[in-house]
């Protein structure tokens, strides 16, 4: 490959790490064909970009990147796909769910919300972690429920009332 060549790589990697606020580094080695192909077809379907790339010109992307991405260097051995997504647990998920019938993806490392996540020990914590829709929907469930309490407790009040209120004007009619 030729000097250019590589440089065209290298950016177009640097730009996807621009783009994709997450991405993970997996081992997809020695999966046959269909796998790999049924590995692309959900990563598709899910919205994320998979790519098989040499581990020189990945770590000359991630350095040319604004990111601090030294903790990932050590992992860059062997064969390295990269999964670019907009959403931080989703590979995670995939990968977690693809592995219940083959033994790959493993995974290497992951850049998810500015922080590094190094080994396949990591997979579970990178499931839990919630996406920016899932956190800003837990903050408004959290906000409405003082108000649904209050609205609540004010319409049981009003029953309270309207039966003591019957009640009484029962008693008066007697």
């Amino acid at each position: 490959m030729r000097r250019e060549e590589k440089n065209a790589i290298i950016d177009s990697l640097a730009e996807k790490l621009k783009e994709y606020s997450h991405f993970y580094l997996t081992d997809t080695a020695q999966l046959n064909a269909a796998d790999t192909s049924d590995l692309r077809r959900k990563c598709f379907n899910n919205n994320i970009k998979l790519l098989v790339v040499k581990n020189t010109l990945l770590k000359r992307a991630l350095e040319q990147s604004n990111g601090n991405f030294e903790e990932l260097y050590p992992v860059l051995k062997g064969t390295t796909s990269i999964m670019f997504t907009q959403s931080g647990n989703v590979p995670a998920k995939l990968i977690k769910e693809f592995r219940k019938k083959h033994d790959k993806p493993v995974l290497k490392g992951a850049y998810v919300q500015e922080s590094v996540y190094v080994g396949d020990n990591m997979l579970d914590a990178l499931i839990s972690v919630k996406t920016k829709e899932e956190l800003i929907g837990d903050v408004i469930m959290l906000l409405q429920s003082p108000a649904k309490n209050v609205i609540s407790a004010l319409q049981s009040g009003g029953n309270k009332i309207h039966g003591v209120l019957e009640t009484l004007s029962k008693r008066e009619e007697k």
